[in-house]
């Protein structure tokens, strides 16, 4: 899987696990997302992966590098699609 696959994945992740806010964007805890088996299993370098997406503009958090534990409740915020 290449680095944009792996950025369309997440998108669909943080949907699936975050809350849609009335912006339409999502936003989810780096926690739930790196405790999530579902997003274990897909992404081998989930902070790599959250890196590239932020690079692109696609996510927006706090900070450069999450760790676990250190930064579970870092915000993670999927912009939202222009219509």
């Amino acid at each position: 899987m290449n680095v944009e696959e792996e950025v369309e994945r997440l998108k669909e992740e943080i949907q699936r696990l975050g809350q849609i806010q009335p912006d339409g964007s999502y936003k989810v805890t780096f926690g739930v997302l790196f405790n999530d088996d579902r997003c274990a299993n897909i992404f081998e370098a989930l902070v790599g992966t959250l890196r590239a997406a932020k690079k692109r503009k696609v996510v927006t958090y706090d900070g450069e590098l999450l760790l676990q534990g250190v930064y579970d409740k870092v915000e993670i915020t999927l912009k939202a699609t222009p219509a």
